[in-house]
């Protein structure tokens, strides 16, 4: 009986770790090709992202300014995730997030960024 128990949990593992191995594949390809601003500005809420360009200034409370060649939006960046390393408005980086859309007091789209390369 214990062997049997053994294999089923044995099994259950396999199972899950192959399903959280092809979440993590869907989600990279999900990555894969970088977006506009301007495509992010369209896009619907929750939608995951990654864009190529600069961040330009801060705004206050972990918000900065993004700009590529299309436009400007907002991202929100942890401080954590700057990893102690110091860029200007002339670095280019790379932001992976999901786009955030906020209706009140009116429309406002910004990126909640959940990686930066660089």
């Amino acid at each position: 009986m214990k062997t049997l128990a053994k294999t089923i949990l044995m099994v259950a593992a396999m199972s899950g770790a192959s399903v959280a191995m092809a979440n993590t594949a869907v989600n990279q390809q999900a990555f894969n090709k970088a977006v506009t601003v301007k495509q992010a500005l369209s896009m619907k809420d929750d939608a995951k992202v990654q864009l190529k360009g600069y961040v330009v200034k801060s705004v206050g409370d972990e918000k900065y300014e993004f700009r590529d060649q299309t436009g400007l939006i907002t991202v929100d960046i942890d401080d954590e995730l700057w990893m102690g390393k110091a860029i200007s408005a002339k670095t280019p980086v790379v932001i992976i997030g999901e786009i955030d859309i906020d209706y009140k007091p009116m429309k406002r789209v910004e990126i909640d960024v959940d990686a930066v390369k660089f």
